[in-house]
């Protein structure tokens, strides 16, 4: 099962990421801007897609992947319960959500 160790080691390791507080969580950030979130509800992370990508990664995993309540949910906000998934499923997530923020120029680090 993974852990918020899992989580953070994951968010640390995608280019130019950085961690930094963001009210009651953590949030895990590149060029200032957040991809991930932890720490409002145990085993639960808050991640940003972009809405397409959001229904997709909802109608896979609807167990695992909700989307947030309100307008917040509707611009690709996304819960998941990262201790009902896999540790390569949670890295794919926390990539895409990684490139939904970040500048074009570190997405073509990762995409070689």
């Amino acid at each position: 099962m993974l852990t918020e160790a899992d989580v953070r080691r994951i968010a640390l390791s995608m280019p130019e990421a950085m961690e930094a507080p963001h009210f009651d969580a953590t949030s895990f950030r590149v060029n200032k801007k957040i991809f991930c979130t932890l720490g409002e509800a145990a085993a639960r992370i808050v991640l940003k897609f972009d809405p397409e990508d959001q229904a997709n990664l909802i109608a896979d995993a609807p167990d695992a992947i909700t989307p947030i309540p309100g307008a917040w949910g509707r611009k690709g906000w996304t819960h998941a319960e990262f201790a009902r998934l896999s540790e390569a499923r949670l890295e794919t997530l926390m990539r895409l959500a990684w490139a939904t923020v970040a500048p074009k120029r570190l997405l073509k680090v990762i995409s070689g």
